[in-house]
Formats: C-alpha cells, sequence, structure tokens
C-alpha cells in the first residue's frame, strides 16, 4: 500500500533562531529526568524496564498525579510498561504519546564513557539511549509533569506509555498493551518520539521531519550444513568457505530504485533548501515519472538517501563451527533486511535466492513480517507542530517522510491508530549514533525540546 502523503508539506522560510527557551527549573528537571532513565539499564538481557517505569511513575505520583492514572503494568516483572493519564476538558478524544524505555546492548570496553551513566561534554550529553530513545521519554516526562505543575488542563487526554521490548521484540509493551489493556491507550492517534524530528543541514535545523510510513522489518538467516570432520583432513565444501562466497555475492544485489508518495513530499521540501546537483536530484526525486538517474545520483550521495529510496539488505550476525580443531558442521549467517512499504515481500525472498545462486545455503525467514498502512497527513497536527516550532527555531518546512528504521508504530497502525514519529531534539543526519558507539545528542537540542514539546502539548 502506498502512503497517502504528498502535497501535505508546510513551507515556511527559515529565519534566525528563535530566543525562546525552557525556563531554567524545567531545564533542570529535563536533565534529572534524562539522567536517570539513562543511568538504569534497560538493556534486554542484563537490564529492566520495570525499574525506570516505576522510576518515572514515582515522579507523577509525587507531582499529584491520581494513582488510577498511574500505571506500571506487564506481565514480565523485570519487562514492564508505564501508562500514565493526563486528564483533560474531554473537548478532543484522547492523544497517545509513545516512547520505548528498553536500549540495545553497549559494551563498555567499545566506549569512549561508561554508557549507562549520563555524560555531558563538549556541548553534547554522551549515554546509551540518549538518542533512542530516552531523550524523548524523558521529554515527554517532563512536559506533562510542567503542564500538571501550572495548572494546564489540556482539551483532551494525554496518555503516556513508556514501553518495554521495542529493541529486541521480546514482551513488547504495545503489542502487550493492545492484547491486554487496550483500554489504557484508546487515542484518536498516538505522536512516537521514536525517530524525526528537526534536521540539522549545514548547521541548524532545516527541515522538521515527521514519519508517517517505514519500511518492513524482515530478516532471514543463511545456513549451511556439512558432515565435518577433522580439521586436519580440509575438505573443499567447507561450510564457512561457503556461506562466505555467498554473502560475498549478497554484497553485490541492490534492489531497483523508486519513490513513493511519502518520499516525494520529503524531498519537494528537501530540494528548496538545496542548489546544485543536490538541489536538483532531490527535486527530481519528488516528481513522477521517476527519473531513475537522478534517483541513482541522489542514492550515492549518502547511506541515509539509499536507504530512502530502496529496499536493503544486509548481513548483521554470524555463527557457525563447533571446535577448534573440526570441520565447521554448520555456519550461518542473519541478513536483515528493510523493506520499502509497498513492495512486494516475497519478491525480496526470490532476489536474496538469485542473488546467492547456491541450492546448498537454505534460506529462511526468522519471522514473519507485519506491515502497517501508512498514517494519512492530519493537517491540524502539522500546523500545529509548524506553531510550536516556530517558537523554538523560527520557521521551519514540516514534511512527512518514511522511516528506514522501524518502530513500535506498526502496530498501532496495524490496529487502526495513526501514528505521527517526531520528536523536538534537533539532529545531524550525518551524525546518528543511534545503537552505536558512543551515541550522543547535542545539548542545547534537548534543551530546546524540552520547550518544544510544552509548546505543542499546550496547543493540541
Amino acid at each position: 500500500m502506498r502512503a497517502t502523503v504528498s502535497a501535505a508539506l508546510l513551507l515556511l522560510p527559515f529565519a534566525a533562531p528563535a530566543a525562546e527557551q525552557a525556563p531554567a527549573a524545567h531545564q533542570a528537571l529535563g536533565r534529572e529526568l534524562l539522567q536517570e532513565l539513562i543511568d538504569i539499564d534497560t538493556t534486554p538481557d542484563h537490564g529492566s524496564t520495570t525499574a525506570a517505569a516505576q522510576a518515572m511513575a514515582k515522579r507523577f505520583l509525587a507531582a499529584g498525579f491520581d494513582p488510577a492514572d498511574v500505571q506500571v503494568v506487564g506481565d514480565n516483572p523485570l519487562k514492564r510498561n508505564l501508562v500514565v493519564r493526563l486528564r483533560g476538558r474531554g473537548e478532543r478524544e484522547p492523544i497517545l504519546l509513545l516512547a520505548h524505555l528498553d536500549v540495545v546492548e553497549a559494551k563498555r570496553e567499545d566506549w569512549h564513557y561508561d554508557p549507562y551513566r549520563l555524560t555531558e561534554d563538549g556541548g553534547y550529553f554522551y549515554g546509551r539511549g540518549t538518542s533512542d530513545i530516552k531523550g524523548g521519554a524523558a521529554g515527554l516526562v517532563a512536559a506533562l509533569l510542567r503542564l500538571r505543575q501550572e495548572g494546564i488542563v489540556p482539551r483532551g487526554d494525554y496518555v503516556l506509555a513508556l514501553t518495554a521490548g521495542e529493541e529486541d521484540g521480546g514482551d513488547n509493551g504495545v503489542e502487550w498493551l493492545l492484547a491486554h489493556r487496550p483500554e489504557l491507550i484508546k487515542a484518536q492517534y498516538s505522536l512516537n518520539v521514536d525517530g524525526g524530528g528537526p534536521e540539522i543541514r549545514n548547521g541548524k535545523p532545516a527541515v522538521l521531519s515527521v514519519e508517517t510510513a517505514e519500511k518492513v522489518y524482515l530478516s532471514f538467516t543463511l545456513t549451511v550444513r556439512n558432515p565435518g570432520g577433522h580439521s586436519s583432513l580440509p575438505t573443499p565444501d567447507n561450510a564457512i568457505y561457503r556461506l562466505a562466497h555467498g554473502l560475498a555475492k549478497l554484497s553485490a544485489l541492490q534492489f531497483p530504485l523508486h519513490t513513493n508518495s511519502a518520499t516525494r513530499g520529503y524531498y519537494a521540501g528537501l530540494a528548496q533548501l538545496y542548489s546544485g546537483d543536490a538541489g536538483a536530484a532531490m527535486l527530481a526525486a519528488s516528481r513522477e515519472p521517476q527519473d531513475p538517474a537522478a534517483l541513482a545520483r541522489l542514492a550515492a550521495t549518502s547511506s541515509y538517501n539509499n536507504a530512502q529510496l530502496r529496499t536493503t539488505c544486509i548481513p548483521t550476525l554470524l555463527k557457525g563451527g563447533h571446535a577448534e580443531n573440526a570441520l565447521p558442521q554448520m555456519a550461518q549467517a542473519t541478513v536483515n533486511c528493510r523493506v520499502l512499504p509497498d513492495e512486494d515481500l516475497a519478491g525480496v525472498d526470490l532476489a536474496l535466492k538469485q542473488a546467492l545462486a547456491d541450492p546448498g545455503i537454505e534460506l529462511a525467514r526468522v519471522a514473519e513480517p507485519k506491515p502497517s498502512p501508512p498514517s494519512p497527513v492530519n493537517a491540524e497536527l502539522f500546523a500545529r507542530i509548524a506553531e510550536a516550532a516556530k517558537g523554538v527555531w523560527s520557521e521551519i518546512p514540516v514534511s512527512p517522510y518514511m522511516s528506514a528504521g522501524a518502530t513500535d508504530s506498526v502496530f498501532l497502525r496495524a490496529a487502526g491508530m495513526p501514528v505521527y514519529v517526531f520528536n523536538g531534539m534537533p539532529y545531524d543526519v550525518d551524525d546518528d549514533r543511534a545503537h552505536g558507539q558512543d551515541e550522543r545528542i547535542l545539548v542545547k537540542s534537548y534543551y530546546q525540546s524540552l520547550q518544544f514539546n510544552y509548546r505543542l502539548l499546550k496547543a493540541l
């Protein structure tokens, strides 16, 4: 299914950044919340989202929220979720605010900082989850606490869900809530902070991207099996060699380039911010019929643009062999694909088989994909986002886009709830360290997001 977005880009001329900032007390609260969340290990293997959920629940209870509106729920005692309701005036349906608490593993020896402690250095906050997505979660908590403290009653309820299991798929909090407590998160639409936001281009926030569609997550295992034997008697059909040969062929596979309405709308906005070859390629990508040569030039400029314009499949895990002195009886690789939302999934299986061209390499899906329909652009919401952004960064474009990653939005969209993914932390698209070494966010970006969140939630 194609995204239903194209002409909803709100084009506003960029000017000098506005001076409006969050009050010092609100910035201090925001920093406390961020540090509290970063310092709690919420990795799937040795951490606990329950501990983080309980810590945030204490904040809401201390602020005077009714205990009935602050619930820590879930079956797994280590992977529970927090759901908080800020009561409104009943003039609109509830809006769901979503962020996940879990983070991917970080090896301390790989980092220049302790990944499980918030560190401020050189204008950045470092720590696992700063960008994905504890910074966004802390910002939502701070906004609701500020609204409560100032006695502001929104037009309708806000429901905050801080969830588990987004990164590894195990004990997924959104899936659990939809299956077991759907009444807690029932809403007209959701605002998910797990992506999007103001993109820093040429040193300044240039466009505020709102994800309305995302690629489909699909992984495969490539397995080679062999009788094995003693390592002193090597044979030409070594399982590791055969798998490596297949992966080398797979590295040459490139899926076709094409756009959808989300990416066309996105590049239509960016084209107005760039000149020369880059601007021309973006403008061409925004139009139909598609220009293959222009798409190829744009895809070659960065991994980000390449991922926007085609399905990608890459190996992410390897395992094989059972003893140092034995021929391997099994070698296996995991290949992770991010499939364009309107691409035939069966065609991905076929493309991989054809690229491998080896019946001795067994190809199998790890799990069945969970595609979901794109969310239509909500013109009123986009206008409110633009107005809130104007007060913090002056006027910048607000544009729909397609995420190359995967979020919990897929479950909500499949259940019929529109989801809009963005946050208020300006980020450099060429310095995305989520899931990587020395994950970080700009200190000033985090503090700007506190004011943006407050302005937006006050207005909706």
